[in-house]
């Protein structure tokens, strides 16, 4: 069960004009299900994502890459996206290449395009080869049912151990046009940043140069989907990317300008909102938490220390308890590898004091601390007292059902 993730409506699922979306069943891991997406795109689109850092990256994920920088090279666009859920092609070898291009060829015929301007995406079970076959056979049926306000069923479509949809729209005006954003993500579990494992795709109708939506990409990804950690795995599959039609407004050439600024905050905050439906969506979770970690002397140390917070199973364990055994949290940072003088350490949970300068605060009451370990939504605030940096991340706790989902994932 979510924590209070309600269920996307699938009219709030704004269409993005110069994107279509179709799906199918192809049984790719299961029958009865939605597990083959296409989604075609705008020949006057560009695209730019930002990928898993595992060194065992997926064959999608290096096909993808690939077929990114040639498309630049050679000044074409990319067609079409093609993603399938149940197999994620990975430790696949060569032959995973090879089926991962294979489905890119077999879009493109469909498409009439060249297989290079194809981006194919894939999650589910690792190691295991690709049924291409099967995905095949769906091709002809996501492509009949492509239509621009197929959000909430392309959302369905790449779910694994998701217990629900994932998407989100909202608009900004930039120079008095109107710019509208949707996306949808996915991801419930082996979530760990750079990048969390996820997938998402966000689509808007904006006009942006090439280069400036690579840095775009790059810089949402750094305040969203780089920010949230359910269990401290990084996947071999995750990819984040951003698609901008080009059918809407002048062109956004400039990351210095007033219009970027405006961009960027929009797709920021939906980023945000998506990244944040995969932490509450947690495999078993039952909380909610933000983490924030203030006054270091670096991001990266803030970062650093909300992390070791963050994966830490005896931290993540006692707040599914309701169990203010927050000595856990002080420990977590003591070993994040911050030099930090802990005799200037505060920390505070929700609204309650709990250490002052290092040690319990005298005002501190365990029946305070429960109150707040209680809540479905809870924030961790450590202040550090060495500078002006600051960094929040987001995550949830560690239940029984995290163990049997995991257990139980294969059969």
């Amino acid at each position: 069960m979510a924590v209070n993730l309600p269920l996307p409506i699938p009219s709030s699922l704004i269409p993005v004009a110069g994107i279509e979306l179709g799906h199918a069943e192809a049984g790719v891991r299961k029958a009865n299900r939605k597990d083959v997406l296409v989604m075609k795109l705008a020949d006057t689109a560009t695209v730019s994502g930002v990928f898993t850092t595992n060194r065992f990256c997926a064959a999608p994920v290096q096909v993808c890459k690939a077929h990114l920088e040639g498309a630049r090279i050679a000044g074409v666009p990319i067609r079409a996206l093609l993603i399938n859920t149940g197999n994620a092609n990975a430790g696949t070898g060569e032959p995973g290449l090879a089926n991962a291009n294979a489905t890119c060829t077999a879009l493109a015929q469909l498409l009439a395009c060249e297989a290079s301007q194809i981006l194919p995406f894939s999650t589910g079970v690792i190691l295991e080869p690709l049924p291409v076959d099967r995905i095949k056979a769906g091709l002809p049926q996501a492509i009949a049912n492509l239509q621009a306000d197929n959000w909430y069923n392309a959302a369905e479509a790449i779910m694994t151990t998701d217990t629900q949809p994932k998407a989100a729209s909202r608009s900004v005006v930039i120079n008095g046009t109107n710019i509208t954003l949707t996306g949808i993500s996915k991801g419930a579990g082996m979530i760990k940043p750079n990048m969390a494992t996820m997938l998402g795709f966000l689509a808007m109708d904006a006009k942006v140069a090439q280069p400036v939506l690579d840095h775009l990409v790059k810089q949402v990804a750094d305040q969203s989907f780089n920010c949230i950690t359910i269990d401290g795995d990084t996947s071999t599959n995750d990819s984040f990317m951003l698609i901008a039609t080009g059918v809407a407004g002048h062109e956004i050439n400039d990351v210095d300008s007033p219009e970027y600024a405006a961009l960027a905050g929009a797709v920021t905050a939906l980023s945000q909102q998506l990244a944040q439906m995969i932490v509450r969506d947690g495999e078993g979770a039952t909380k909610f938490m933000t983490i924030t970690v203030e006054g270091g002397e670096t991001v990266e140390e803030c970062r650093k220390i909300a992390y070791a917070i963050g994966h830490s199973p005896l931290v993540k364990t006692a707040f599914f308890a309701s169990d203010p055994n927050l000595g856990r949290i002080l420990a977590a940072v003591g070993y994040a590898g911050v030099d930090i003088d802990v005799s200037k350490l505060n920390l505070y949970l929700d609204d309650v004091w709990v250490a002052k300068n290092g040690g319990r605060h005298p005002d501190y009451k365990e029946e305070d601390g429960q109150r707040v370990m209680k809540q479905s939504e809870i924030t961790v605030r450590v202040k550090l007292a060495r500078g002006a940096a600051t960094a929040t991340i987001w995550t949830c706790d560690l239940s029984h059902d995290y163990v049997s989902i995991n257990a139980d994932y294969r059969s």
